[in-house]
């Protein structure tokens, strides 16, 4: 994959090696844990095939956006039945776009309309027609087929008031950009094989409160479905500051000591599949006072990140197209950066195939060993003959990446010796004989034994 980096000065490169030299030295200052030195491991295994940059179709993302825009308004709260503006002409136009990939899959993806009612204070407390597109590509293990990874984009729009369902409101990079990544997920995967099922979906109503994106929640623990992991596009189609090709942000919300939670493993993975170069880790839920149709699967404890552009330009999101005083406002197709959607584009589908191709992820995961030298970690999981074992991960507790402590062939007890459990965080993740691997799960503090009726 090509990616472009904005180059740095001699003077901020000295400044990072200075930086990595202290942090090594200062290390040193502290003792060895364990005293005997790290574990050799097992060498680590690469899952092969990984998605080209330049198979990533800007043209494709292009011609998506395009066609959204040009339904004029988008509105959830606009019309469902004209072919030709508003909110269903946008339905339509998405569909068409999935079917098109489900016919060229010889019909492996499976495309379906969800529809329902929801009622909020943007719906003027009235129950309000919504529906969302879903493309399902069922998955091949009977083991993980219930398990779904899931790319999902918004393609309602707004112009400058939320309740205006009349006006223009074209809606390029809020958020045709995000629909035009998930389908483009879809054009890129739908021919492969995976554990997992994967689905691409494009939901509306998140401008009126998020309705679609709770809806999608609702709909799919309604069909049995264990939610592996959600990246959510939301305004993902430009970038505007000089010099870029910049990195897409990846937003996750923390757990209860504000550090480790599904979501910010969620995160963790997608910057160690991506590249550091591709995406830029930010430790909070969402833009400050603002939300995303992650935030449902975030506050029911599931695994949900959410890509967006580097640094927006308000002047060109919810803004209904128009000039004042020589100042241009709208979100207007010629605003966008392809270059920089395909990264974001190639970067969710590598994470995607990569997850759906991985063990299930294990469970039960806990720490044990306060006032003990060593450092006790367990965990369960179901059996799965393509897994190859476990990665037992560590990091400093002011570190925001893992690092591999060790390799475990099987689930159970495994104590590191001369590791103090007071130091660092602990998390194990599943390896695949093919090399995938699965979202970390953070090890919490083993529970104390129930006491023993008298």
């Amino acid at each position: 994959m090509k990616r472009t980096v904005a180059k740095r000065s001699p003077a901020v490169k000295l400044g990072l090696a200075a930086c990595l030299c202290s942090a090594a030295l200062l290390a040193r200052q502290d003792p060895a844990e364990p005293p005997q030195g790290k574990p050799a491991g097992k060498p680590a295994r690469e899952l092969s095939g990984a998605i080209a940059r330049k198979a990533v179709d800007e043209a494709a993302l292009r011609a998506t956006i395009e066609d959204l825009v040009a339904c004029g308004t988008r509105h959830s709260l606009s019309s469902w039945e004209d072919p030709k503006r508003g909110i269903g002409c946008g339905r339509d136009r998405v569909v068409a776009r999935f079917q098109s990939i489900a016919k060229e899959s010889g019909g492996r993806l499976a495309v379906s309309v969800d529809r329902f009612e929801a009622t909020g204070p943007r719906t003027r407390e009235k129950p309000a027609r919504m529906e969302n597109v879903l493309a399902f590509l069922p998955g091949s293990d009977p083991r993980l087929a219930k398990t779904v990874f899931l790319v999902s984009g918004h393609f309602d729009s707004m112009p400058s008031s939320v309740m205006d369902p009349e006006a223009d409101a074209p809606g390029a990079d809020d958020d045709a950009s995000g629909t035009a990544v998930s389908v483009e997920c879809a054009r890129l995967l739908a021919k492969g094989t995976y554990r997992a099922t994967l689905l691409f979906a494009a939901v509306s109503g998140e401008e009126q409160g998020l309705l679609g994106g709770r809806r999608l929640l609702e709909h799919l623990k309604e069909k049995g479905y264990l939610i592996g992991g959600l990246l959510n596009n939301d305004i993902v189609g430009a970038d505007f500051a000089p010099g870029g090709p910049h990195r897409a942000r990846v937003f996750s919300g923390g757990g209860p000591d504000g550090v480790d939670s599904p979501s910010r493993d969620l995160a963790r993975t997608v910057e160690e599949i991506a590249g550091r170069d591709a995406v830029r880790m930010v430790f909070r839920l969402d833009r400050l006072g603002r939300g995303g149709d992650h935030r449902p699967f975030v506050e029911a404890g599931l695994p949900a990140v959410r890509f967006t552009e580097p640094l927006e330009n308000y002047d060109h999101e919810h803004q209904t197209p128009r000039t004042e005083n020589g100042r241009e406002y709208g979100d207007l197709v010629k605003f966008l950066n392809f270059e920089f959607l395909g990264n974001v584009a190639r970067a969710n589908a590598e994470t995607l195939r990569r997850l759906a191709l991985a063990p299930a992820a294990p469970k039960d995961v806990t720490v044990a060993g306060g006032i003990t030298p060593d450092a006790k970690l367990a965990w369960s999981a179901e059996e799965d003959p393509e897994r190859e074992g476990f990665e037992i991960l560590w990091r400093e507790t002011t570190d925001p990446r893992w690092s591999v402590y060790d390799f475990a062939p099987a689930a159970g007890e495994n104590v590191l010796k001369g590791v103090s459990t007071d130091n660092r965080f602990f998390a194990v993740r599943s390896v695949g004989s093919n090399g995938a691997r699965s979202i970390p799960v953070a090890a919490v503090l083993k529970p104390p034994p129930t006491p023993k009726p008298q």
